[in-house]
């Protein structure tokens, strides 16, 4: 009887190591955890997308599928690492083998709206894919590279990024551009109903309510939406139970602006994977991460998006509230995660719950959404608290953001008569701020105490 007790200890402590398999159901619980933490912002970026290409409903569907299953697919990749070069090898190898989470990067969406305007959807997934070789680079130069980047400059790009999404996640609670009913009482309330839900989640709620809190809300909103008439069923009703997603699906085009925009952004993508790999391993073992894992986990990053690219979806990322589950609960168990990854995929295969999500009313996504993006300009706004408002500092953030901020949320007109590099340059204010910010910090180097200081901030 003892030696049975001890066994079921064994297997159930399982969960707080890396390797082992505990009882299945035990880690398909765990890993369902996740899948409910991200599965809505997994998906937002492609709505938000969708809407400004004018793409419809079954389209949209077919984006849903192809980021469920590109993010089960990359969460696997970082918890079981593939060597692409002799194990003897000192060249990162793909994967971190960490319980790294990915999913759909919003950090994209500004870019990704500034390029599907010009060039559609093609445009975007063609700047995607060529873009997301710089990063694939990075991870072979980490160490020498992340001197360029530190926090000052993150948080700079952070607080761009969210405001430019705020612009947009305002328009959604509004009803969406170009719809009959923008801004009615109707939309207002509904986007009211969710963002209250979320708050209320947030303030009370314990554990996995907290974690789902977005999810919560948009079920209740879609409960209001139902009540008030908002609910279009077809997209439900025409969806099949299984579809095989398929490559290729918008094509692609290729254009320099495009790629040297979304570039720029995946070197802040891998940064936020740097923050969210460190973050992690402090908190579940107690240490740094590796150069080893943390050029795994960009290398995967890096692929996860050429895939996502591959199969009409945007780039991936690690996702920092699946890092948050992980500090939270003490599980690392790769089995645990790989079962919520898995649940990922099959979900991938069944276009009728991504037709769930393409019923959703604009507005229920504007309440969901616009706490996340105001989040994202907070997070930017710690890192530079934390990076400090020395002389120096002040004036590598006044620089970029009145360059960024300013002259790269002009319109096209304002400087249709300059260079075209120029133009380029000053086409997508996210992207301007981050070439704005590296410039700018190499300008004006950091002593070598701020810079140990700041070496040691983690991007959320």
């Amino acid at each position: 009887m003892a030696t049975q007790v001890k066994e079921a200890d064994d297997r159930s402590n399982l969960v707080y190591s890396l390797y082992g398999r505990p009882p299945f159901w035990e880690a398909f619980s765990l890993g369902l955890q996740h899948v409910l933490a991200m599965f809505t912002s997994n998906l937002a970026p492609c709505f938000i997308l969708a809407g400004v290409v004018g793409l419809g409903s079954a389209d949209r569907i077919i984006m849903v599928q192809c980021a469920m299953l590109v993010s089960g697919v990359t969460t696997f990749f970082q918890l079981y690492p593939v060597s692409l070069f002799s194990k003897k090898s000192q060249l990162p190898r793909l994967g971190a083998e960490l319980p790294i989470v990915m999913g759909t990067s919003f950090a994209f969406v500004p870019t990704a709206i500034t390029v599907g305007k010009a060039y559609g959807i093609a445009g975007v997934l063609g700047g995607a894919l060529v873009g997301s070789l710089i990063e694939f680079f990075m991870a072979f130069f980490i160490k020498p590279l992340k001197r360029f980047f530190p926090p000052l400059v993150i948080g700079a790009v952070l607080i761009a990024v969210g405001i430019n999404l705020l612009r947009a996640g305002t328009n959604y609670f509004l009803g969406g551009v170009g719809a009959p009913d923008f801004g009615s009482p109707a939309n207002v309330f509904l986007g009211f109903v969710v963002f209250i839900t979320i708050l209320i989640c947030q303030r009370f709620g314990k554990g996995l309510v907290n974690l789902s809190s977005l999810l919560i809300g948009i079920i209740v909103g879609y409960i209001v939406a139902g009540f008030m008439g908002k609910l279009n069923f077809a997209p439900f009703m025409d969806a099949s139970w299984f579809a095989v997603p398929m490559p290729l699906h918008f094509g692609y085009e290729f254009h320099l602006d495009a790629i040297l925009t979304f570039a720029a952004l995946y070197i802040v993508s891998g940064l936020e994977t740097i923050g969210n790999t460190s973050g992690i391993t402090v908190a579940a073992f107690n240490r740094e991460a590796t150069t080893k894992e943390t050029s795994g986990a960009i290398l995967a990053d890096s692929a996860g998006s050429m895939i996502a690219s591959l199969f009409n979806t945007l780039p991936n990322t690690a996702f920092g509230q699946n890092a948050g589950i992980v500090a939270m609960t003490g599980v690392v168990n790769k089995f645990c995660i790989a079962t919520g990854a898995a649940t990922l995929i099959v979900c991938g295969f069944v276009p009728k719950i991504g037709a769930i999500f393409s019923m959703m009313p604009d507005a229920v996504l504007g309440g969901a959404v616009i706490s996340v993006f105001a989040m994202i300009t907070i997070n930017g706004i710690k890192l530079i608290a934390k990076s400090g408002f020395s002389h120096r500092n002040i004036i590598v953030l006044s620089a970029t953001l009145a360059m960024g901020m300013g002259l790269g949320t002009a319109s096209p007109e304002s400087y249709a008569q300059m260079p075209v590099l120029f133009q380029y340059l000053f086409k997508d204010s996210v992207a301007t701020v981050c070439i704005i910010g590296i410039v700018t910090n190499i300008i004006f180097p950091a002593d070598k105490k701020t810079h140990s200081e700041s070496a040691v901030i983690e991007v959320d």
